[in-house]
């Protein structure tokens, strides 16, 4: 009865459109009201010591950071660079998308800001090259889900935090798989261009040329050796990397590449406070919702549920990337993870998944949800920049997400690909 409860009343406030911190925080409170004894204090008290976490201050940080990237002429160079390497190729362009989504991917860490910055740059061009405009926002928008997944990652700070795991871990888990993903998506680029004849008008680049975009791009591939290469050489942990992040990109954006004013500087302030203020409020009102999924042993009885279908953990993973994929339709993929870690995560690990595997494959199944309507924030994101209908890209999209999927299965079968770099760096 209580999960019953629980998960009507989440359902109901999600279809009437209710801020998901909201509907966890009013979900929680009528079970504690209707089920237990409990003073509905615990809901505040709860979401005030799950805040008090310093892992969470790397969240911000880590949106500045992308925020002050788009904007201080760093996802133009890298936008070149890729141009650079791959642009000569047949599809090129749609190539260069997806390369410059991976290098942006590695120092923002959010799939929508990745098709803003790298869409905002590369839609214009392939549609000035004859390339269906369908086509040139659903391969921006579907690449931009490498953003969650090449670290560092904001999906990944929060399942962390969530899940008790190390952040350092999963962003070395999301190495191999997302450049698998850009792989394979530049293979169904080379595929589909190829059938429509969208040649490529340049040459392939001579070494200076190559050494001249390497150049021009190198302060900005040096953030995400920063980034990486400091928490894992031991010089500052995932937050410090964070702050670091901002301080490094508002000095290139600012003295280097001299494109960031104090104007726009302000605004990539505002706007991330005002994104992480509703991501922080989500967070808090989780933990409150955690402790009562733990008092009401809801995922036990779940486990219970699911492992009278099978005790394979292989098939209980295909059944939960089913739901995944439905659920991320509908709901934003860090509101999904703040909800369903908890309620999932003992179900799996005591099956034997390893935690670390299960958050590539559950952040990269609700990514996949950021290209699939009705709410595919990508796909919006895309749609503004383009000019294009939804519906449009969505239908174009479609090749795309069936090598996405295909990726899915592929992390699913074959654990080390997500935890091998893991095991090999400890």
């Amino acid at each position: 009865m209580q999960a019953a409860l629980l998960f009507g009343l989440l359902g109901i406030l999600i279809l009437m459109s209710v801020p998901i911190g909201i509907t966890l925080g009013l979900s929680t409170a009528v079970c504690l009201y209707l089920t237990t004894d409990i003073s509905p204090m615990m809901i505040a008290q709860k979401a005030f010591t799950g805040l008090d976490s310093f892992p969470l201050l790397a969240i911000p940080f880590f949106i500045l950071a992308g925020s002050i990237m788009c904007n201080g002429g760093i996802s133009r160079r890298l936008v070149n660079l890729a141009e650079t390497l791959v642009g000569f190729i047949t599809g090129g362009l749609a190539m260069v998308t997806v390369l410059a989504c991976m290098f942006f991917a590695a120092i923002s860490g959010s799939g929508p800001a990745t098709v803003s910055a790298i869409g905002s740059f590369m839609v214009p061009s392939m549609k000035e090259r004859n390339y269906d405009p369908n086509f040139a926002a659903a391969i921006t928008a579907t690449a931009g889900t490498i953003g969650v997944i090449i670290p560092p990652s904001i999906p990944f700070v929060i399942y962390s935090v969530v899940a008790m795991t190390s952040i350092g871990d999963m962003f070395i888990a999301g190495i191999v798989p997302g450049v698998i993903i850009g792989v394979v998506l530049m293979g169904t680029c080379y595929v589909i261009a190829r059938k429509r004849k969208y040649l490529s008008t340049t040459r392939p680049p001579t070494f200076m040329a190559v050494l001249r975009a390497l150049k021009d791009a190198s302060w900005a591939l040096l953030i995400p050796v920063i980034i990486l290469g400091g928490i894992y050489g031991g010089v500052f942990t995932p937050t410090e990397a964070a702050v670091a992040a901002v301080v490094y990109s508002t000095l290139v954006g600012r003295f280097v590449y001299k494109e960031l004013t104090f104007e726009t500087l302000y605004e990539c302030l505002r706007s991330s406070a005002l994104i992480n203020g509703a991501t922080e409020f989500m967070i808090g009102l989780s933990m409150a919702f955690a402790a009562y999924l733990t008092m009401a042993q809801i995922p036990a009885k779940i486990g219970l549920w699911l492992t009278n279908f099978s005790d394979s953990p292989t098939v209980i993973l295909l059944m939960l990337n089913v739901f995944l994929l439905v659920l991320g339709c509908f709901v934003d993929n860090i509101a999904a993870v703040i909800i369903l870690t908890p309620i999932l995560l003992p179900v799996v690990t005591k099956l034997g998944v390893n935690p670390i595997h299960f958050g590539i494959v559950m952040t990269f199944n609700l990514a996949i949800g950021f290209v699939t309507p009705p709410y595919g924030i990508n796909l919006f994101v895309a749609s503004a920049i383009s000019g294009e209908k939804l519906e449009d890209i969505s239908v174009a999209a479609l090749p795309f997400l069936g090598a996405m999927i295909a990726c899915l299965l592929l992390f699913t079968f074959f654990p080390s690909l997500s935890l091998w770099l893991v095991q090999n760096m400890r």
